[in-house]
């Protein structure tokens, strides 16, 4: 929804139809209680073209009923109870907006938790680097970004009795006098006398420091506004309005409590301690976030460079994920680069489908072929390839962090992964096996899915496991504190940990046998107030039905269901990842607010399009693999060249270690032999993640110690390089395999020869210049043979060999 009104302005804009200038007004309504409320607003014109611009101060602003509330600046204040209208004009257009006013004549008693928390929270007192550091700093201490009001409390007004406070002078409390500044304080002043900070803390401190009652109402959302802007060049500037929503159903102003942080400073900066104003910088996008209690909102920005002329040339769409695409690349005036040719898309597809390259004989194929659809009939027939399953079950192997080690035996961590490999070679739906390995009972032997608690064993390690490779959340921040940059709370954690407290484990007559069960009761205990947590959902708000029921299995089902609104779209993501280098959301198990997507629309919907496949993730590989974007080329245009999140144009991938392999020894007509596995298997079939090669661990095979994404290392090194051009992979193989000696037998002349390697290892013959370079160097040499080997090694070690492109 946060692009919902940029979109359709863009949509009409860049399709073609001419439209007016359009304002709208944010908030869109106020309400104000109490005689100290307040509420900010800011108005923004948006442009034909989709350019959006803050006409607040522009703007004429009147009410319908001037008796009950006033203006002063962009400021609505209250004067009366009642209600009326605020109508707000510019450029012959007008917003009304409605107003609410009760208890104008009432001044609100001050709270510890809504009023002086936020202070500390704005003033940076309570962050790590400061008075919430594990230890504190100048011998005192604050919770972490907030997360322990209670003892904060104690901390300022009973922890160093008559120091920190002083009730008789408040203005001679230590705590103000730091703060401003009067006297020695390593952070410096954080405050100014005077300001409406300074005046919090002493009406607090006047009202004999009191505590809140433990129904004070406390934030439970919170808005930024406007949802979206499209800037028009350097230095334009547009303001932000922070809006929270209470427990007891008021609202509040608190832009000026608001903390503020953008993703991509370049793009547009926003002071954190500022107003709310984000100054736009050079072309491209940021995400600006505030932050609030435990809340973290952002919206999106666009800047684009002064007065761009751009007209979009309707490029063809092959499927809703192209429509979603290019409507991203319309908002920042990105043209995409064209559709690959036939000898680049055969290459890619094969790497990425099936983890090998064509054969000479299927790319021939290929390329000959006229009928229209050959690319769909390719992807369907590489789906269907029992390679795509190996390949599939890899990656979720190093998900499942499959592997034996001390506590699981090599008899245990082999029949987990049969189990997994037999799970995805059937194509089963992902949402069925997720619940059978989250809800797993009884022997690891009989049945492999528990191994799952048997390779991690500490309860709040299982908890983080499950919600970052399940749901792409990394919520170990939780455990100790508020997540400082997520809507994670400890109690959130904790509460979802909860879920975890009944796995029993129990040993068998088979000392490498354990067997999982059910042991009934308990929950976590928070560690600031030592209250058992009752299990709950992520992001629920309520406590799960867990009562006579097996909690993993309650878990499960939620987990894996289109009630979990995570689920299917962190899935959609790391599908995506595997097909373009990096995800909608990246890194793929790093979801959260500060984090945002580079095209939320479309993570939706290949995440509604998952659901509604019944978790086949086939069908989503297919929709993705048939797209024009999937199929975009390399080379860039003019106006992508500098682009790296949006898709418009092909990822240049370097290829992961197991492939890298395999394709070595396939285009050398080889064999490998692995622990486990028979001579010829492939590197992608080997199932423990404890075993590995020289080849492999260079060029950054995982070894599952963790469940991060980072374990898999796909940045080239030099020592990749010299390892291919000297070490013992390369040579050796082209030797063993004697491709070139079998060519030349065959009689084939050594343009041939050379075509052959081509087609091999780059899925496209020589151009004419490299022909005839090679084979000036192959005539001049001596030895035949042993020239047209060093041409096999030379277009093994390029650029081009080593990465998918």
């Amino acid at each position: 929804m946060r692009y919902a009104y940029l979109l359709a302005t863009l949509a009409l804009a860049l399709g073609g139809a001419a439209r007016a200038q359009t304002i709208a007004v944010y908030p869109p309504d106020v309400n104000l209680e109490t005689a100290r409320d307040r509420q900010s607003f800011v108005v923004q014109l948006t442009q034909p073209d989709g350019i959006t611009r803050d006409v607040t101060a522009q703007a004429q602003v009147t009410f319908a009923n001037p008796a009950l509330v006033k203006r002063e600046g962009v400021f609505v204040l209250p004067v009366a109870d009642g209600a009326t209208d605020m109508v707000v004009a510019f450029g012959g257009q007008t917003v009304k907006v409605p107003v609410k006013v009760t208890r104008a004549k009432e001044d609100r008693p001050v709270s510890f938790k809504q009023d002086v928390m936020p202070v500390f929270m704005r003033a940076g007192c309570n962050s790590g680097g400061c008075h919430g550091a594990a230890r504190g700093k100048d011998g005192f201490r604050l919770s972490l970004f907030g997360f322990d009001p209670d003892g904060d409390h104690f901390r300022l007004t009973r922890e160093v009795n008559g120091r920190r406070v002083n009730l008789a002078v408040p203005a001679e409390s230590t705590l103000l006098e730091k703060a401003t500044g009067k006297v020695a304080h390593t952070g410096g002043g954080k405050i100014k006398e005077g300001d409406e900070y300074y005046q919090t803390i002493t009406r607090w401190l006047e009202a004999d420091a009191p505590t809140d009652a433990p129904t004070v109402a406390l934030p439970v959302g919170l808005e930024v506004y406007p949802p979206s802007a499209v800037l028009d060049g350097r230095d334009e500037k547009q303001r932000l309005v922070v809006r929270a929503k209470y427990s007891d159903g008021t609202d509040r102003d608190v832009t000026a409590l608001a903390l503020f942080l953008s993703s991509n400073d370049s793009a547009a900066k926003i002071p954190p301690d500022g107003d709310g104003t984000a100054t736009a910088g050079d072309r491209g996008e940021a995400f600006l976030m505030a932050r609030f209690h435990t809340f973290t909102i952002g919206v999106p920005f666009i800047t684009l460079p002064k007065d761009l002329k751009f007209a979009w040339t309707n490029p063809p769409e092959a499927n809703y994920i192209d429509t979603l695409v290019h409507n991203k690349l319309k908002k920042l005036r990105i043209e995409p680069s064209g559709v690959c040719d036939d000898q680049t898309f055969v290459r890619r597809v094969y790497l990425d489908i099936v983890g090998g390259l064509p054969t000479p004989e299927e790319y021939a194929r290929f390329m000959v072929s006229t009928v229209p659809n050959k690319r769909e009939l390719l992807v369907d027939e590489l789906l269907d390839r029992k390679e795509f399953s190996e390949l599939w079950v890899l990656k979720w192997a190093e998900l499942l962090q499959i592997r034996s080690s001390n506590e699981v035996s090599y008899k245990a961590m082999l029949l987990y992964y049969g189990w997994l490999q037999e799970k995805i070679s059937r194509n089963v739906p992902t949402d069925v096996w997720v619940k059978e390995l989250l809800g797993a009972n009884g022997g690891t032997f009989k049945n492999a899915a528990t191994n799952y608690y048997q390779l991690e064993r500490d309860v709040l390690k299982v908890t983080e496991n499950v919600a970052q490779v399940f749901m792409g959340m990394r919520i170990g921040c939780a455990q100790c504190h508020n997540h400082p940059f997520d809507r994670w709370t400890m109690d959130d954690y904790y509460g979802f940990a909860s879920f975890f407290t009944q796995i029993g484990r129990k040993g068998t007559d088979d000392a490498r046998e354990l067997v999982i069960f059910n042991s009934g009761g308990g929950e976590v205990n928070h560690p600031v107030h030592k209250r058992p947590m009752p299990a709950k959902f992520l992001g629920g708000t309520a406590p799960a039905d867990v009562a006579g029921k097996d909690r993993r299995v309650v878990l499960a089902n939620w987990l894996a269901s289109p009630e979990n609104p995570y689920f299917a779209k962190n899935l959609s993501n790391i599908v995506w990842n595997h097909f373009f280098g990096q995800g909608i959301v990246n890194e793929v198990d790093d979801v959260r607010i500060s984090n945002p997507a580079s095209n939320q629309e479309l993570l939706d919907a290949l995440g509604k399009k998952f659901t509604e496949y019944k978790y086949d993730f086939k069908k989503l590989v297919r929709d993705i693999c048939t797209s024009h974007t999937y199929q975009r080329a390399t080379q860039p245009t003019k106006t992508n060249e500098s682009d790296t999140r949006n898709f418009a144009r092909g990822p240049i991938r370097r290829i992961r270690a197991e492939t890298m392999l395999d394709v070595i020894t396939q285009v050398t007509d080889t064999k490998n032999k692995f622990q486990g596995l028979p001579l010829g298997a492939r590197a992608v079939q080997i199932a423990d993640g404890g075993v590995s090669t020289y080849f492999l661990t260079t060029f950054g095979r995982p070894t599952r110690e963790t469940v991060c994404a980072c374990e898999v290392r796909l940045e080239p090194t030099l020592s990749q390089s010299l390892h291919l051009l000297n070490g013992g992979t390369v040579e050796p193989k082209i030797a063993q395999g004697n491709l070139v000696g079998r060519l030349l037998q065959e009689k084939k002349s050594h343009a041939q020869v050379v075509e052959q390697i081509y087609i091999r290892c780059l899925s496209r013959g020589p151009k004419p210049d490299e022909l005839k370079n090679l084979l000036a160097v192959v005539d001049a040499a001596k030895d035949k043979k042993q020239a047209l080997e060093d041409v096999f090694w030379a277009v093994m070690n390029s650029r081009e060999f080593m990465f998918n492109h």
